[in-house]
């Protein structure tokens, strides 16, 4: 089977690690694969090689200077849509971005949904909504997002979970001198993953951690991750005056290597995973894997696909409680479980449901 996978970034992004990996997945099993994207500025690679039995195709897409978001997203679709040049069997949009790129070509286009978004930028919201409504089939990584989006556009995805990479975190666990090498750096830390944005909830992690630093002296607040093609200047600015208020100084790391994050994770004191939207958790499912406790906000989603393997706050107050238990050493949760659990998320596994899918999307109209 031919399979055009596009996405639209190179940066390390939850929706990216996906395609790449689902890709790498579908070509070990004989398919012939593609993975089309945007390479932003200078880049011309994802943030990490691609195993050479998958062919990357990196549409330039240079900086203009005084672009706003909405301009930048329409510019997005319009570059992509223009080179896409593809006679593959199915093509599979992981984003808003190439979906429209595809529709905007004539592409019957299937799309993952990793979650729903609520935007205010026109251009955001249009690029959003048609790519739920327009693709001729739709997948989400979740049944509580296949249910959202049932329930908001009346149309319902099938689900096939996400896939994890467990064996790579795993062995971080067990790395000593990069997880002493991160130790040298940062010390004893929490950490979150994806950067400072709206849906990460990184202004609720900061109230918590000031309702812990006091009882835990040395306890350092670490970003790391979080490029994206979207504007979050305002939020940024919200994040940074709260922390001056509060005394805070995180770390902030921005894109971590790709062959550093494990250890990164694996030596971390806890995961705090407190988004306000998600459709899956890839990031504390590494955690997982990497024997790291992860606190996660308590959403429908986290809780069908993490069961009791996490340890859930909502509030700032509730978030820094289970960060005191986490570091006193009294927190209750299944670390085992959490191992088993990331372990049977292999990304064959997904290849598999993958397979099956394709073979029964309807390519002539949408469904």
């Amino acid at each position: 089977m031919r399979i055009a996978q596009l996405t639209y970034s190179t940066k390390p992004r939850g929706g990216v690690v996906h395609t790449l990996a689902l890709a790498e997945a579908l070509a070990a099993r004989g398919h012939d694969v593609e993975v089309w994207t945007l390479g932003r500025g200078d880049d011309t690679a994802f943030f990490r090689p691609v195993d050479p039995r998958v062919d990357v195709r990196v549409v330039p897409f240079p900086p203009r200077d005084g672009e706003g978001v909405g301009e930048r997203i329409e510019r997005s679709i319009e570059v992509m849509a223009a080179a896409l040049d593809t006679d593959a069997d199915v093509v599979h949009a992981q984003d808003c971005i190439s979906a429209n790129a595809a529709l905007r070509r004539g592409i019957p286009v299937v799309r993952t949904i990793h979650h729903l978004d609520s935007f205010t930028t026109p251009q955001l919201v249009a690029c959003h909504d048609r790519a739920v409504t327009e693709p001729v089939a739709r997948l989400c990584v979740s049944h509580a997002v296949a249910r959202e989006v049932e329930e908001d556009y009346g149309v319902r995805p099938e689900v096939i979970a996400n896939g994890v990479d467990a064996e790579r975190f795993s062995v971080a666990s067990s790395d000593a001198d990069a997880r002493a090498a991160w130790r040298a750096r940062l010390g004893v830390y929490v950490l979150a993953l994806g950067g400072i944005e709206p849906r990460k909830g990184s202004i609720d992690l900061l109230d918590a951690y000031a309702l812990t630093r006091n009882a835990h002296p040395g306890l350092r607040l670490v970003f790391g991750g979080g490029e994206t093609l979207f504007d979050y200047r305002d939020y940024r600015e919200r994040f940074d005056a709260r922390a001056a208020e509060l005394g805070i100084h995180p770390t902030v790391l921005g894109p971590v290597d790709d062959d550093a994050l494990p250890a990164l994770v694996a030596e971390a004191r806890a995961l705090a995973f407190v988004s306000t939207k998600e459709g899956f958790g890839l990031a504390a499912m590494e955690a997982l894997a990497a024997s790291t406790p992860v606190i996660a906000r308590d959403l429908p989603v986290i809780r069908e696909v993490f069961g009791d393997t996490v340890l859930y706050g909502s509030t700032p107050a509730e978030i820094a409680g289970q960060l005191d238990a986490v570091l006193r050493g009294a927190a209750s949760t299944d670390a085992e479980g959490g191992r088993v659990l990331a372990r049977a998320h292999t990304w064959d596994r997904a290849a598999r449901a993958h397979e099956e899918f394709y073979a029964r999307v309807p390519l002539g109209s949408p469904r």
